[in-house]
């Protein structure tokens, strides 16, 4: 966002230019913030000049600044074509201010969580020029002045302590390359030993701190003095492609593919590569196995997964067999229906198997088979257990089945002290029979957790669609399980759901066989659309029009509540972050808003949070409205479906807009409508399990928006792209 588009620009300020405009310092007090970009530090800001010649325009980076702080700044005066003389500062120094207006406005900008402008007043009436050292050194002071008890006492020392350690830090990490945002989030994992350990080995940055990648660690540490071709430098880059690989989806690397991308993305010899990685090896950060390199964590998630496989099917249940030929009529019965011939398989394998698989794609009968499966065992007054990967997964899965269901993360139960789940394989869950649903998105690592909590005498039941694109973490766990033909597999291929139509299923099952979508007749009720735009200005423009006033009107969905926009790509012109943008614009134009990492957050945002965050209870992928905003105590609260979160300012990296999100992010969730974009644009990432994934998100309406040369390459491409995983032969080796 370019500076200029702020108002506080085109007011014509009382003249304050220096006159000579070779000067090459400033000093004075900062009267107001007019921009800044958390990112890079970037500001620009109205600067009360010492010399009483009024105020300047100083424009430059620097770590952090607030109202009412005293600058001296060091660069030049340069004539902007539209804003006129400004100083371009080459470094900007901050300095606590002493004056007691000076301190009144730092301490009103909102830099102190649980100050405002009137409390700030008072503070400062009280304790005048002292104020700042009182709040540092003698903060039980503070309960003198009115309004302020025990709690608001050690928010204000708290975040006080916070901000002068966040500055230092910043002023470190700049000078190192790293911009005020990632400064926030290395100071949350580090707290004050954050130089120290950065120091030691900067590259612990990209594994320890969500957000900073080799790149950024690389030139901290080129900085800080590592030689180009240390061995620290060496054993780092190769952690580095390792984890890249797996961010990729794949499980491991051949050894010589990961020294030759090492060599070219570091450009060190391979004599120095061989001896690092065999230090990571010996280390047990890497596992290598006929010569596939694994990171140690991946390998061992993939061998415990096929060691609790092997025991989950031969250990014998603690409960005697069901008898298939009263249980399915008791189940038809209950329910009011007639399984077909393949439900009766599936259900029949189920209940008769230890360990089994269901697959199949929308509408043929899976969630009929799990409430089945469950009123049967629940019938037997076995212990069910549902679960799933993601919120809106298991709360769906719980309304079909009215039981309750939960998410895999919240059934481990995540302690945020040990960084680990409380039910492991020393704490097996209770429970008599497992059914996990969209298996298709669990990562090697979370089926190893979930694997290793679940008791061995247990039944296990797995559900999910295999033609769906694999998880977004490493592995590819659904397909190599029924490929290894360990475990009993049946697949569902009989369409029983039919909605207003069916077109939105009709259409799914033919992308997946290969075959081109088809348009209903016209006049002909439907819940599928293809709107044929080819040019992304007309694709955004029929976007935005579909989804803020065509399909509520003819409809009834609302467009921040049922309407998702899902796209292939997160960047261009039709990807996530710059629909979200332009869907901002047009869905939530204006309100109470704050602007952080490059984005404005506004009440009633339609936001997604981007990582796990298991203090918070918060996964990736999870979608919320923005409730509240307290520029007072620097928070947003976020409702999850009723789940209020809480978010600081500086943890809004978290979160990105969810007016639009990729297809991959939209994995495990459905919604009452959707509008697809597919274009050409697109055109490395047009599958056919991508666009099958996101025709299945819709539930009551689909409208594709996009070329039929981008359906049609979607369509056709069925070029599954492989990945390096050791399961499937594990299993079938085992």
């Amino acid at each position: 966002m370019a500076y200029r588009q702020h108002n506080q620009f085109h007011r014509k300020p009382k003249p304050a230019a220096p006159r000579d405009p070779h000067a090459d310092a400033l000093d004075g007090t900062v009267s107001s913030v007019v921009y800044r970009n958390e990112d890079t530090g970037y500001t620009v800001c109205r600067v009360a000049l010492d010399d009483q010649k009024g105020e300047a325009t100083l424009v430059g980076n620097c770590a952090a600044i607030w109202s009412g702080e005293s600058v001296q700044a060091t660069g030049k005066w340069i004539r902007h074509p539209q804003h006129g003389f400004q100083f371009e500062a080459e470094a900007i120094v901050c300095i606590a201010p002493t004056s007691t207006r000076g301190i009144e406005r730092y301490l009103s900008s909102g830099m102190i969580r649980g100050i405002r402008k009137e409390l700030a007043k008072r503070l400062v009436r009280k304790f005048g020029e002292r104020t700042l050292d009182i709040i540092e050194k003698e903060s039980k002071r503070l309960e003198d002045v009115d309004g302020i008890g025990p709690k608001r006492r050690r928010q204000i020392k708290e975040s006080w302590g916070e901000q002068k350690a966040v500055r230092d830090i910043m002023i470190f990490l700049q000078g190192h390359g790293i911009g005020t945002a990632q400064a926030a989030r290395i100071f949350r994992q580090y707290g004050d030993q954050s130089v120290a350990l950065i120091r030691q080995n900067a590259y612990r940055l990209c594994g320890d701190v969500w957000g900073i990648g080799f790149k950024t660690a690389d030139g901290v540490a080129m900085s800080l003095g590592v030689a180009p071709d240390s061995e620290l430098r060496a054993r780092a880059g190769i952690i580095h492609v390792l984890q890249t690989l797996t961010d990729s989806g794949h499980c491991y690397c051949p050894l010589a593919e990961l020294l030759l991308q090492a060599e070219t993305l570091l450009g060190i010899a391979v004599e120095i590569l061989t001896p690092a990685l065999d230090v990571e090896l010996k280390r047990g950060t890497l596992t290598k196995e006929n010569e596939h390199v694994y990171l140690t964590p991946i390998y061992r998630a993939e061998c415990t997964v096929v060691e609790r496989v092997k025991h989950i099917l031969s250990a014998r249940t603690t409960f005697k067999p069901i008898i298939i030929n009263k249980a399915l009529p008791w189940a038809e019965e209950h329910m009011h229906l007639h399984f077909a011939a393949k439900q009766t398989e599936a259900l029949s394998m189920a209940l008769s198997s230890k360990f089994s698989i269901m697959t199949g794609g929308p509408g043929v009968g899976k969630t009929t088979i799990i409430r089945a499966l469950s009123d049967v065992y629940k019938k037997r007054r076995l212990q069910v257990v549902l679960a799933a990967p993601t919120g809106r997964a298991a709360k769906r899965m719980e309304e079909a089945t009215h039981h309750e269901a939960k998410t895999v993360h919240r059934l481990l139960k995540y302690q945020p002290q040990t960084h680990d789940f409380e039910h492991g394989s020393d704490n097996p869950l209770e429970g008599d029979v497992f059914i996990l649903d969209e298996v298709s998105m669990m990562d090697i690592r979370l089926m190893s957790q979930f694997l290793e909590a679940v008791p061995n005498r247990a039944c296990l039941v797995l559900v999910g669609d295999i033609d769906q694109l694999p998880s977004v973490g490493p592995g590819n766990v659904l397909r190599d399980l029924i490929h290894s033909g360990v475990v009993p597999c049946t697949r569902l291929d009989t369409v029983f759901r039919q909605q207003t139509g069916g077109w939105i299923i009709h259409n799914a099952h033919r992308v997946n066989r290969g075959e081109l979508i088809e348009q209903p007749p016209k006049g002909e009720d439907s819940d599928f659309f293809f709107i044929e735009t080819t040019e992304p200005d007309a694709v955004i423009a029929r976007t935005i029009d579909l989804v803020t006033r065509r399909i509520p009107q003819r409809f009834g969905f609302d467009p921040l509540k049922d309407i998702q926009v899902l796209t292939p790509m997160r960047r261009n012109q039709l990807g996530a972050e710059n629909l979200n943008a332009v869907l901002q614009e047009a869905m939530n134009p204006s309100g109470r808003e704050i602007d952080r990492f490059g984005r404005k957050y506004r009440i009633n945002d339609r936001v997604m949070q981007i990582r796990n965050n298991y203090d918070k209870e918060v996964f990736n992928g999870d979608i919320g409205r923005i409730l509240t905003l307290n520029s007072e105590d620097r928070n947003l609260v976020v409702d999850y479906d009723g789940r209020k979160i809480n978010y600081e300012y500086t943890e809004l990296d978290e979160l990105i807009h969810a007016y639009a999100c990729s297809i991959h992010k939209s994995q495990g969730s459905e919604y009452p409508a959707v509008v697809i974009l597919l274009t050409t644009q697109h055109f490395k990432l047009l599958q056919r399990n991508l666009l099958y994934t996101a025709i299945t998100r819709g539930k009551k309406l689909v409208c594709l928006v996009g070329s039929n040369k981008a359906v049609y390459i979607a369509t056709k491409n069925n070029e599954i792209q492989q990945r390096r995983t050791g399961l499937r032969e594990r299993l079938s080796n085992g």
